[in-house]
């Protein structure tokens, strides 16, 4: 007999004396924006080859249409909303905006990549030739040189969430730290909400991961892993895998596994990222950074900008014009959150939904409020290892993972889990109609159970059903999609929006490169040596070289 599920008296408490002011609207309502990526691809599923439209605007300059790493890889971005359909609906009016610029191309549905044709099929993105965008490329020619770029080629949706200044501000009077400056509390406090945060993900990984599988084109010739099996022709994956895109087979670094980042403090995360930007690594020594006029990298350090290091999620701070973002988190501390191992949802036209939205924003707020000790350097090590699981065995019915040093099955954990949920879920509701964050709890429940209600339990069924082939079932669903956008209306002043920003944008590009006079060695120098400065300025923000 199970054992019944109790809710922290702690946790409980936060809430019960926080209620009050969130029914009276007190408290504020969350904000957050959506960062999209989805490749472009021909009418075969193949990626495409053709530039990014000339029609969408200045992939450079355009704030909510550019590329991530390669050309073919569409970004889009969202401004920050206080209703998650608000941002949705600027969402589909931004791949509606784009299909109308795409001549028999497709916006791919799924994370792990297309039909692909060896690295060089990946082209990288061409910003111009401001120093700015330079350096974008060669940052790319160095994520080339170290990585390959078919792991570049891989899409996810990152999302960015704040607590309004409201909430903080009562969060510090019931703890009786009004005595601490109002930006190192909330830093602090950030800081806790991303250990609790990286503890858990794996629960994230299990209800939403949607890509058991992928197309043999994405591995070497004649290399495959032994996880993997085949498929049909062209397909291999993993019985119970949740996210290839998260497993040692996408966003992986063993370089970077060295620099041990557990986000006990602001500090050691800034002086970290400081080290690892400054400190040399013999192998990207050895491949050259400017060799006989051609830059293969900017740097032969273990990370060419702060960027490159990969998490599952960030503390971020919007940085100023003369800033990279440790100097803006260092000078004025953390401002939201960036949640990035979501995967894509093949099924929907956006690759996200209200519902995960909603139950996202009541998993962070349990990560704020629940209790959350440092991370000892044994916890460091094997930190990771329950996520590593669910990526590979997430449904698997006899996995268990590790809780406090003991075995549990996933699904009783994730009950644990979604029984304190819900008690936040209460505080979010108070200021909302029909309770849209116990709805989302109620939705995603039932995957707890039945592994083959998660998207990637559904994928697999519908691979096994047809053909087999991860690109053919992924392509039907992109047109599909694509048929949908097209009967949908965008907003008008939206479509105005973006249809001023693609002149708008791309004179901007002009400008830029029209005042640049210092060669690109000496903007390079001087960015370096003001990015090792603390609270220093460099000419741009290592946010715009993403």
């Amino acid at each position: 007999m199970a054992e019944p599920l109790t809710v922290p008296t702690s946790l409980t408490a936060q809430i019960e004396r926080l209620l009050p002011s969130a029914r009276l609207g007190r408290l504020g309502r969350l904000r957050r924006g959506l960062e999209k990526e989805g490749l472009r691809v021909d009418k075969a599923g193949h990626i495409a080859q053709t530039p990014h439209p000339a029609g969408l605007g200045s992939k450079l300059t355009h704030p909510h249409i550019t590329t991530d790493y390669s050309e073919s890889l569409l970004e889009y971005i969202t401004p920050v909303y206080t209703e998650p359909r608000e941002a949705l609906a600027f969402l589909s009016d931004l791949h509606t905006f784009t299909y109308q610029h795409l001549d028999d191309e497709w916006i791919w549905p799924g994370s792990m990549p297309s039909r692909l044709s060896g690295n060089d099929s990946v082209p990288i993105a061409d910003y111009g030739t401001s120093n700015v965008g330079t350096m974008k490329h060669v940052y790319r020619k160095g994520l080339d040189v170290r990585y390959g770029r078919i792991m570049q080629a891989i899409a996810g949706v990152h999302y960015n969430v704040s607590l309004p200044e409201d909430m903080w501000h009562a969060l510090r009077e019931l703890e009786k730290a009004t005595n601490i400056p109002f930006n190192d509390y909330r830093s602090t406090r950030y800081f806790g909400m991303i250990r609790h945060f990286r503890r858990h993900s794996w629960l994230l990984l299990y209800l939403f991961g949607a890509s058991p599988a992928i197309d043999k084109s994405f591995l070497p010739e004649g290399k495959v892993p032994e996880k993997l099996a085949p498929l049909g022709d062209d397909t291999y994956f993993a019985e119970y895998a949740t996210t290839l895109r998260m497993s040692d087979l996408g966003y992986q670094n063993k370089v970077q596994e060295q620099l041990k980042i557990c986000f006990n403090s602001l500090s050691n995360y800034v002086n970290t990222l400081r080290h690892a930007i400054s400190s040399p690594w013999p192998d990207y020594e050895k491949l050259g950074v400017n060799v006989d006029g051609e830059w293969r990298q900017l740097n032969a350090n273990i990370l060419q900008i702060e960027n490159e290091y990969y998490s599952d999620i960030r503390p971020k701070r919007v940085a100023k014009h003369n800033e990279t973002p440790s100097q803006a988190l260092e000078a004025r501390g953390v401002e939201y959150i960036e949640v990035r191992c979501l995967d894509l949802n093949p099924f929907d036209a956006l690759g996200v939904t209200e519902d995960q939205m909603r139950f996202v924003d009541v998993f962070l707020l349990w990560c704020l409020l629940s209790d959350s000790p440092w991370i000892s350097d044994e916890e460091c090590d094997r930190l990771d290892d329950n996520r590593r699981l669910v990526v590979e065995r997430g449904r698997d019915p006899a996995l268990t993972l590790t809780r406090d040093g003991e075995a549990i099955s996933l699904p009783a954990w994730g009950e644990q889990i979604f029984a304190e949920m819900g008690e936040v879920a209460r505080l979010l509701d108070a200021v909302e109609e029909n309770a849209p964050h116990q709805a989302a709890l109620d939705a995603l429940a039932p995957r707890l159970q039945n592994p083959e209600l998660t998207p990637s339990g559904q994928l697999l069924a519908r691979l096994k059903e047809g053909s087999g082939s991860l690109s053919d079932t992924l392509l039907a669903l992109a047109k599909e999609q694509k048929q949908a956008l097209d009967s949908s209306r965008m907003l008008r002043s939206r479509e105005a929006l973006l249809d001023q920003l693609i002149e708008t944008s791309h004179q901007q590009q002009r400008d830029i490169e029209a005042a640049d006079t210092e060669p690109f060695s000496d903007f390079i120098d001087h960015y370096f040596t003001k990015a090792r400065e603390m609270r220093s300025f460099s000419s741009i923000t290592s946010e715009e070289l993403e």
